[in-house]
């Protein structure tokens, strides 16, 4: 059975540092490329980073890029997202997903196109 468990949200002043992390189980990081996504309430789901099954090679989106990093562990399964000089506007529900091959990058918009999400953390960031 394939589990993504996050853990790592919470409440920080804008400026801090929050580190999410993705663990798995039932899947090999040397076959899935594993994507963070953020939600606002009533947005659209957005793909912010990913790691790549292949090569480790990474991608981020305009909005965290040179903020946030990318890394994963093979021997724990384990992928974080390292989240520096946070601002209001990176509040959200992060989710990680899951998807075997080759990461695609930017990331597939439509959520059914991933078969395995966790069930979101939230992340707030006070001004």
């Amino acid at each position: 059975q394939v589990r993504l468990v996050e853990s790592g949200g919470g409440l920080v002043q804008s400026g801090g540092s929050l580190r999410l992390s993705c663990a798995i189980s039932g899947l090999s990081l040397d076959e899935y490329s594993i994507y963070w996504f953020r939600q606002a309430p009533g947005k659209e789901r957005e793909g912010i980073a990913c790691i790549s099954s292949d090569d480790g090679s990474t991608w981020y989106s305009n909005s965290v890029k040179c903020r946030f990093t990318i890394s994963k562990d093979n021997g724990k399964v384990t992928v974080n997202l390292q989240m520096n000089s946070l601002k209001p506007e990176d509040t959200d529900v992060y989710y990680c997903a899951a998807a075997d091959g080759a990461a695609v990058r930017p990331p597939v918009r439509d959520p059914e196109w991933y078969p395995y999400w966790d069930r979101g953390t939230q992340v707030m960031v006070s001004s």
